[in-house]
């Protein structure tokens, strides 16, 4: 399989600069998501490491190898990748088994071999008995099932995905994550894959490089990120958070904006902080850290997801499913809470904020 190595990539378009001093290091078997919004340089890096784009500055590895960097590019198809784009990009004429052979055959591979690679294949994809149907007889997920194949016939060092699900229904993105995570085991490659939808990177990662206007944010495993983020940027966009503005004060936090009421606090920060809560850390007991009024409640099967008035804010509460029926609207609360996190109030989160369109 393969390692990849960046070291200080910038590119820029111009004066715009895409993606700005970027130094990592994706370990060989690693299952690694480019994770961030729209427009933060995620897309690019991929294309990069793919040698569509050329880096304005620094040096891109594959293991040992120079693949651009100064006066040094070696082109995508001699880096030994598979590629799968958001769209399927399978070929309509062709059926399935000649759309997985297509880069074995410009290879010029004999008959034999192309046969063993494709059936082999097609079995890991679970597409065998579709080897002789053509694109417009099959469902989206089996289409992306083909592009995949296609990557993978030429057992590639390194395979790279970029939003390879986003155009399938939800239960469809659900299923396939799953199926891409056991291939990739299976098979040990090193997988690249960039998304902008946090579950998909939860479920599918090792680790998670966190990207925004250009630069990482935060790099680690989804435990790490999601448990442990460094900054209010990182705590907002993976999972979901409320942020409550207080200042500390002998050994708690005051909430000017939930009437003054207030947590206990042994942390070391000082002064103004923003507390980032997490919803599902919040819960219905006798005995509460906030007192509130339940003011709606939204019914989802698996949980009741809550807003309670505390003060002049609405706070979130994500509760058991089986709590909806214990509960009305317009009742008097008292809300428990498992765990927060602290951060300095320096305008941080207002600037991170400002997502790139």
């Amino acid at each position: 399989m393969a390692t990849v190595t960046l070291k200080h990539v910038t590119k820029a378009f111009g004066s715009h600069v895409v993606l700005q001093e970027f130094n990592e290091t994706i370990g060989d078997g690693e299952f690694i998501t480019l994770l961030g919004p729209s427009g933060c340089g995620k897309t690019t890096m991929l294309r990069i490491i793919a040698g569509f784009e050329k880096p304005t500055s620094g040096e891109v590895y594959i293991d040992d190898l120079l693949v651009s960097g100064g006066k040094t590019f070696v082109p995508p198809e001699k880096r030994n990748i598979g590629m799968v784009f958001q769209s399927y990009a399978v070929w309509p004429h062709m059926n399935v088994f000649d759309n997985v052979a297509y880069p074995l055959t410009i290879q010029k591979k004999s008959k034999a071999e192309i046969k063993a690679s494709v059936d082999r294949v097609l079995d890991i994809v679970h597409l065998s008995c579709y080897a002789d149907r053509f694109p417009n007889q099959m469902s989206g997920g089996q289409q992306q099932r083909v592009a995949l194949a296609r990557a993978l016939v030429a057992a590639p060092k390194l395979l790279l995905l970029d939003e390879p699900l986003s155009n399938l229904d939800a239960k469809l993105r659900e299923s396939m994550r799953f199926e891409i995570k056991e291939i990739q085991r299976k098979l040990g490659i090193t997988v690249v894959y960039v998304t902008h939808d946090q579950t998909e990177a939860m479920a599918m990662s090792d680790r998670i490089f966190l990207i925004n206007r250009g630069g990482v944010q935060q790099c680690g495993t989804p435990q790490e990120i999601y448990n442990t983020p460094v900054n209010q940027f990182v705590a907002d966009f993976l999972g979901k958070v409320d942020f409550f503005k207080g200042e500390v004060q002998q050994g708690r936090i005051v909430f000017p904006g939930l009437g003054g009421q207030a947590i206990p606090y042994e942390g070391e920060r000082t002064g103004k902080v923003e507390v980032a809560i997490r919803p599902e850390n919040l819960y219905f007991t006798e005995n509460g850290a906030l007192r509130g009024v339940l003011e709606a409640q939204y019914y989802l099967g698996d949980v009741d997801d809550c807003r309670v008035r505390v003060g002049d804010t609405l706070v979130r509460v994500i509760v058991n499913g089986y709590e909806f029926k214990h509960l009305r609207e317009g009742q008097e609360v008292s809300i428990g809470i498992r765990d927060f996190m602290v951060f300095e109030d320096d305008g941080m989160l207002e600037k991170m904020l400002q997502i790139q369109t």
